[in-house]
Formats: C-alpha cells, sequence, structure tokens
C-alpha cells in the first residue's frame, strides 16, 4: 500500500504509516537497552549507575535535534500542503546544516564540562571517572546523534518512514554486535559501551545525510541554498516543546537520582535505571506514533483541511488510550522477568526494581494521550501551547511529584511520582483541545 500525506486516513492507512516510525523508536530505545543490560551484567552496578548518572545531561543535548527535526518537519510539511515543494526543499537545507553546525558546537562544550556536571549530579568518588569516561566518548559523536534524532522525523516527511526503520535497524544491530565484542569480547567495559553507542549515531546520522545529498524521489532532497536563522528561529521555536520535554525528563531524572542516592543509595540509583530503560520501549510507542502522525497533521492544516484535521485528533485519541491502557497490563505482567534481565545478579535490587516498575507502570495509561496532544499542537505550528504541555508535563509536574510524594510514601512515592504527573497533564491537555477548537477546527 502506497500512503501519501495528502490521503484520507483510516485506521488501516494511518497504521500503515505510522509502524515503520513506531518500530523505528522501539528499536532505538531496544538497542539503549542493550548498552545497559551489557554494562549491568559485565561491568557491574556501579558502572551501571555512573553510566545512568550521566545519561540525562547527554540525552539534553542531543535532544537539540529532535526540536530542529519536529519543529522542522511540521514548517517543511505545512509549506508542501501549501504546494510549495521548492520553499520546502530550502527550509529542509537549511535546517540540517544547522543541526549539523550546532551538533559540533554542543560537543565540545559538553566533553570540556563533564567532569563537573558529573559531580553536580551526585557522582560519588567511585563513579565519576566512569561518568566522565562515558560522557566524553558517547559526546564526541553528538552531532551524528542530532542528526540521527532530526531525520526520524525529516523522514517521515518525505513519505520516506520505512528508510527511517531501515536506518535505526542497521544502527541498532551495529551497537549490539560492538558491544558484545567491546565489552565481553574485548574487555573495555564502560568505554566499550561508549564507543559502540557512538559509532551506532554515526550510522544512523550519516545514511539519512547520503540519501539526501542524492537524487532520490522522496518529497524531500538537499539543495543550494543561504542560511537564514528567521526561519530555524521559527523552527526551534515550534520544536520547543519536544525540546522541553527532552530536557525536562533528563533533569527530572537527574532529581530521581538525587533523591534516590539520599534514600537507599545505588541501588535506588541503579533499579531507576532499569525503569528508565524499560519505559523507554513502551514510550518510544508512542513517540514513533507522533513521529508518524505530526506531517500528516501539518500537511493538512497548510492544505485547509480541517475535516481530516478531526479524523486525526479523533482516531489518535482512542488509539492512544487503548494502547496505554494495553501496555500497562503487559508492564505489571512483565515487571519479574525484566527486573531479572537487567539485576537478576543481585537478590534485593532485583525485588526493589520489581516492585518499583509495577507501580511506575501505571503512568502508560495517560502518557500516550498526552504526548500527542503535544505533538498535535507542535504539528499545527504552534510551539506555544505545545511548550507548555510539555513544560507542566515532564517538568513541574514530576518535579513537584517526586519532591513531595517521597515526604508522605517514602521510597513509594518516588515511583508514583510520574503517573500522578500524567493526570494532571491529561486535564492541562484536555482544557487546551477545547479552548483552541475554533481557531483550527478540528472539533
Amino acid at each position: 500500500m502506497t500512503v501519501k500525506l495528502s490521503d484520507h486516513f483510516t485506521y488501516k492507512r494511518l497504521m500503515h504509516f505510522c509502524l515503520p516510525p513506531i518500530a523505528m523508536m522501539v528499536f532505538t530505545s531496544i538497542y539503549g537497552v542493550i548498552d545497559g543490560l551489557f554494562v549491568s551484567n559485565f561491568v557491574g552496578k556501579t558502572a551501571f549507575a555512573a553510566v545512568n548518572l550521566v545519561i540525562p545531561f547527554i540525552m539534553i543535548l542531543g535532544g537539540f535535534g529532535f526540536m530542529i527535526g519536529t519543529g522542522g518537519s511540521a514548517l517543511v510539511a505545512k509549506t508542501l500542503g501549501e504546494g510549495n515543494e521548492d520553499l520546502a526543499n530550502r527550509y529542509f537545507t537549511m535546517l540540517i546544516y544547522f543541526t549539523l553546525i550546532s551538533g559540533i558546537i554542543l560537543s565540545i562544550i559538553g566533553m570540556i564540562f563533564i567532569r563537573p556536571i558529573s559531580y553536580f549530579l551526585g557522582a560519588t568518588k567511585g563513579m565519576i571517572e566512569d561518568c566522565v569516561l562515558y560522557g566524553r566518548v558517547v559526546l564526541f559523536f553528538n552531532a551524528a546523534f542530532m542528526l540521527q534524532n532530526a531525520f526520524q522525523t525529516f523522514l517521515a516527511a518525505a513519505e520516506r518512514p520505512k528508510l527511517g526503520l531501515f536506518t535505526t535497524v542497521i544502527a541498532g544491530v551495529t551497537n549490539i554486535v560492538l558491544d558484545a565484542l567491546f565489552i565481553v569480547g574485548f574487555g573495555w567495559g564502560v568505554e566499550g559501551a561508549a564507543v559502540a553507542t557512538g559509532i551506532s549515531e554515526l550510522v544512523g546520522g550519516l545514511i539519512p545525510l547520503f540519501y539526501f545529498l542524492r537524487p532520490n524521489d522522496s518529497l524531500l532532497r538537499l539543495v543550494k541554498t543561504k542560511m537564514k536563522m528567521r526561519v530555524i528561529l521559527k523552527a526551534c521555536g515550534n520544536g520547543a516543546s519536544e525540546l522541553m520535554s527532552n530536557v525536562s525528563s533528563s533533569i527530572v531524572s537527574m532529581v530521581y537520582n538525587i533523591q534516590l542516592m539520599k534514600l537507599i543509595g545505588e541501588n535506588g540509583v541503579a533499579a531507576y535505571g532499569v525503569l528508565m530503560y524499560v519505559s523507554f520501549i513502551f514510550v518510544a510507542i508512542f513517540i514513533g506514533y507522533t513521529v508518524g502522525t505530526a506531517p500528516i497533521i501539518s500537511y493538512h492544516y497548510g492544505a485547509g483541511n480541517h475535516k481530516e484535521l478531526k479524523n486525526l485528533l479523533l482516531k489518535s485519541t482512542l488509539l492512544t488510550i487503548l494502547t496505554g491502557t494495553l501496555m500497562t497490563l503487559v508492564a505489571q505482567t512483565l515487571a519479574g522477568p525484566l527486573a531479572h534481565l537487567f539485576v537478576g545478579y543481585d537478590k534485593e535490587l532485583f525485588t526493589l526494581t520489581k516492585h518499583a516498575f509495577w507501580i511506575f507502570s501505571f503512568s502508560f495509561i495517560l502518557a500516550g494521550i498526552n504526548i500527542f496532544i503535544s505533538s498535535f499542537f507542535t504539528a499545527l505550528n504552534n510551539g506555544g501551547v505545545s511548550a507548555i504541555i510539555s513544560f507542566l508535563r515532564t517538568l513541574v509536574f514530576q518535579l513537584l511529584s517526586v519532591l513531595i510524594l517521597p515526604l508522605f510514601l517514602h521510597i513509594k512515592g518516588i515511583w508514583l511520582a510520574i503517573t500522578v504527573a500524567e493526570v494532571f497533564a491529561f486535564f492541562i491537555s484536555f482544557i487546551f483541545i477545547l479552548s483552541e477548537r475554533k481557531k483550527y477546527q478540528y472539533l
């Protein structure tokens, strides 16, 4: 089945177009999980805790690529919907070049400041060298990581989601093979995990770059153009909600780690690391769905097709809530086996992790609809509303929950914090959907 952005989307057509981006995001999460599995089982829980301590900072820098990709693809797809393909290609080119340049700059900054940042995040004397080593090696490849994040959404806008899936699978397989070779075979430890991750990011960033540099039959290609900061700032402003979500999640993860170090020490950080790795896979399903639907929404918004916007909103609301409920049931059923996979070598840590994940998994019920509604407004080129939803959901509500709930519920409050935040975020999302309905005519 050939699916175009201009089509009317039934459930079948919607899932056909969105399955490759969903699989792409799931594979991205899985090869991140493999990193954690190898480090935890073959290097040790202290090294595992060290890696998890610096990952939030690494994700913040990489998140700039996702910001450019989501905000930029909304602008590009809207321009395509308006029928201006030449302008869309020039916008696309500006944004890819900007991603590459800013990636190099952020890489240098990150590598210079990784040691004081690791101390700030709570690294102990036994963790600090692993934090710095892993951070510097991975950040060396940050420009490629940002390109990989940006291309995830641009490939959907180019009507080439399957190429995105292919690229991610190749990058993921590269990471898994190199993890086994460098960590188990060569005994390189944390450095091996970092090098494997960096090379896989290089693969994920360069394959799409070479594709768009050459003549192709997609909607987009890299062309000669001048850099216009007005266009770049507009795209970044529109995608700010996605960066906000990434930055906020990373900040909250840092606070989680600090709280856990105070309450129960390294075991808490290790357990939370397992939660993060596994939840990445579950939440990746929702993020992949938004990667697929965003350019469709932007295209029909640009074309003035309000009926299709209503169709996409209603179908997506039903799909995300039903999927979220199913995911919670699956997560609770698999809490034991998943915990055992990561930390089965330590009985106390296994028991803690299993209990934590069972509580944590209730958050999936509303996570999908909240993620979609934020993306929905980004796709409508309303970065302001999208940023407010993301800011409240991923920073304010989670931060308050993780700081306040432990005062009353101790460690259980930390595991329950994200679910409480999702409930509050759902009400905010619902309010914005109602308040903006006349402007966009989707209801």
